[in-house]
């Protein structure tokens, strides 16, 4: 394992046909950024990082599905459903401005176009239509979601995030 920074790209939601192919969630745009690589890691139940080579990674809908070495058979791999993959920053594809790796929001303060502070960003919950920021602060849960006109702005130098809240949502 090289000494680069490992960065969480997505989760194993299941087993895909018989060959020990595995069903992927992307943390990030597009299959495009598992697609390209050549070694993923997987997150094991003691936390640490194993090594994989990637034989194939293909986009299939939002999902994609990937091969890994040495894994030929659904029996091999249903123990891994469930794990986070992660790779060396290095080998992941640059992405369009408008576009973030889900480790890269973690961990940033919101803040309304107000100035109001809302927390941290602490979780992304993927829907299907459009991601959902979990944002905590003193344990107090918002819900924001990941949309071009509620998110204003995002520096990840600053580590901020500016958002336009819908009428209501803090009522909730």
């Amino acid at each position: 394992m090289s000494g680069s920074k490992k960065l969480l790209i997505g989760k194993i939601q299941g087993t895909q046909g018989i060959k020990g192919q595995l069903r992927v969630i992307p943390f990030a745009g597009d299959a495009s950024s598992i697609s390209q690589l050549n070694e993923v890691f997987l997150k094991s139940p003691t936390g640490a990082l194993e090594p994989f080579a990637v034989v194939s990674a293909k986009a299939h809908g939002k999902r994609v599905i990937l091969t890994l070495k040495p894994f030929d058979n659904i029996n091999q791999v249903l123990h891994l459903v469930g794990r986070e993959i992660y790779a060396d920053r290095v080998s992941l594809p640059e992405l369009p401005d408008d576009e973030f790796y889900w480790s890269d929001l973690l961990g940033l303060q919101v803040a309304t176009s107000d100035g109001e502070e809302l927390g941290e960003l602490v979780d992304i919950i993927e829907t299907g239509s459009n991601d959902v920021y979990v944002v905590k602060k003193y344990g107090r849960e918002v819900l924001i979601p990941a949309l071009e006109d509620v998110v204003l702005s995002i520096d990840l130098a600053e580590r901020r995030m500016t958002v336009s809240l819908p009428e209501g949502l803090l009522d909730l």
